[in-house]
């Protein structure tokens, strides 16, 4: 890892970060780019990949797709799934993009006011057994918020 620098040759960094470039997708010809001229989908890559450096077991993901175009977020969303299973990673999710939670998670603890008020597994979700009135809130706006999408895309379509 790159922890203590006396261990780590310059060399040794710079391969390590050229394999965690090349691992989120990104190719040699970013290297040496700055953030503004990097897409959002870019910069997350980045933000992913500079996350991985210490090699963590666990990572706190805070929204990691909310600023993304839907084709951009299904291909983040992918390569989180994708890492998460090459490197045994433990994610640690804050989202209120239901759809996300049920392509990456496994359990989901609903939270209102910093508080936990039910823990359930994802599958849950879309069988509609949550126990609270809150949860039962969410699940119902985020699918209607989905067939609204739906409704406007054949509209647009």
């Amino acid at each position: 890892t790159l922890i203590t620098p006396e261990t780590c040759s310059l060399l040794h960094a710079v391969l390590h970060i050229d394999t965690l470039r090349e691992k989120v997708g990104l190719g040699p010809q970013f290297r040496r780019r700055y953030p503004h001229q990097l897409s959002g989908g870019q910069r997350q890559r980045v933000a992913i990949a500079r996350a991985l450096i210490l090699e963590p077991r666990v990572l706190l993901l805070d929204e990691p797709t909310s600023a993304l175009g839907v084709s951009v977020q299904a291909e983040i969303l992918n390569l989180l799934a994708e890492l998460q299973q090459q490197d045994n990673l433990t994610y640690l999710m804050v989202t209120h993009d239901l759809g996300v939670i049920a392509h990456l998670c496994h359990r989901v603890a609903v939270m209102q006011y910093g508080r936990i008020l039910e823990t359930l597994e994802t599958a849950e979700l879309t069988r509609s057994t949550e126990k609270t009135a809150y949860t039962t809130m969410l699940v119902d706006a985020s699918r209607q918020y989905s067939r609204d999408l739906a409704v406007r895309s054949e509209r647009m379509g």
